[in-house]
């Protein structure tokens, strides 16, 4: 078993991005793909050991290759892509985004047959059984394992709105949840979830990965799933909060986004800038309001005070020198689009946007 290390931590502001799609057929409905475009075939170059499947087959994940600069990443993102979108059309396939498929009903879509997954099944039973969800990961390399520990902490109070920018999941299992996004809510159903604790330092957590396999409370320290963590096998810092996007500019916002706070934050730390204070709990109730509502939530700062999304949003977008998330909050949600093109268009219309 790999153990993690903190000399992996050498380079700072590096990218890679991580996505799952759904495998769908010609009328854009959920369906069994991963055998063929996975095994029986072979991917274009660039998609060459950075595609796999997730726990269903319907579900597919691509990584990008190492982005040594955000100027590459829109360029590497758009190529990865489009590889897997010929390649899927090739398998007679096509490719859809969310953070969950409106349409999958997950009693009548097959799991995978990998062992990896044939064993979280067994150990999760339900929860796992129903795991439909697809994400974005967006990875920041870090040049030192504290910094990046320090640089996961802080950006915990900054997911939720992330969260709430990214609300592409009303819809699950054939009904319309009343939430904006549902995916985050049925993810944390799952072990190892949702937002941490604070780490002290990388030596705190990296014990609590061997503590966590040892135990066998996971197979691999990539059964931690919170919502960030440092990435102790390639050096990174991990956000893992977005809903899927089938929009590649709306990826592109989260990952300037992320880059961006990335590396304020290690700016910071090196300063000697001391961590936030702030309460699991108060983090869980603004993740709670970025999927119940979406672009319409407000925040709890860690002082106490509320803020808006729209208020956050300019705040940082002036801080930080960013316009991606500005565009995201100006425009209508992914929660939003949905429900208004099932409600006025049908569940054909609705399918096919979200096709890339």
């Amino acid at each position: 078993m790999e153990r993690g290390s903190a000399d992996v931590f050498d380079e700072l502001g590096t990218l890679g991005i991580e996505e799952e799609f759904f495998v769908v057929d010609e009328d854009g409905r959920p369906t069994s793909g991963t055998d063929e475009l996975v095994y029986d075939s072979t991917p274009p170059e660039i998609l060459e050991g950075r595609l796999d499947h997730e726990l269903f087959k319907f579900v597919v994940e691509t990584q990008t290759p190492k982005i040594d600069s955000l100027d590459d990443a829109a360029a590497t993102l758009s190529a990865v892509r489009t590889a897997l979108v010929e390649h899927a059309a090739a398998q007679g396939f096509q490719i859809a985004a969310a953070g969950l498929h409106p349409t999958a009903k997950w009693r009548d879509l097959e799991h995978a047959e990998k062992p990896r997954y044939r064993a979280q099944l067994d150990r999760i039973q339900y929860p796992q059984h129903r795991n439909t969800t697809a994400g974005l990961h967006v990875h920041v390399g870090v040049d030192d394992a504290d910094k990046a520990t320090w640089i996961a902490n802080e950006l915990r109070w900054y997911l939720p709105p992330m969260l709430a920018l990214s609300a592409n999941s009303p819809y699950w299992n054939g009904f319309d949840t009343g939430l904006q996004s549902a995916r985050a809510k049925i993810f944390e159903a799952l072990p190892n979830t949702g937002m941490p604790t604070r780490f002290e330092d990388f030596e705190e957590y990296r014990q609590f990965e061997e503590t966590m396999i040892e135990s066998g409370s996971i197979n691999d320290r990539g059964e931690l799933w919170y919502d960030v963590r440092p990435h102790s096998g390639i050096g990174t810092v991990e956000v893992r909060t977005p809903d899927g996007q089938a929009d590649e500019g709306r990826i592109m916002a989260f990952v300037e986004y992320v880059h961006a706070l990335v590396m304020d934050l290690a700016a910071r730390y090196e300063d000697g800038e001391s961590g936030t204070e702030i309460r699991r709990e108060l983090l869980d109730e603004n993740k709670w309001r970025a999927i119940r509502y979406g672009q319409e939530a407000s925040f709890v700062r860690p002082d106490g005070d509320v803020v808006d999304l729209g208020e956050l949003v300019e705040a940082e977008c002036e801080r930080l020198g960013v316009s991606g998330i500005r565009e995201l909050y100006d425009a209508e949600s992914g929660a939003e689009k949905q429900r208004r093109l099932l409600e006025s268009e049908g569940e054909n219309a609705l399918c096919e946007s979200l096709l890339l």
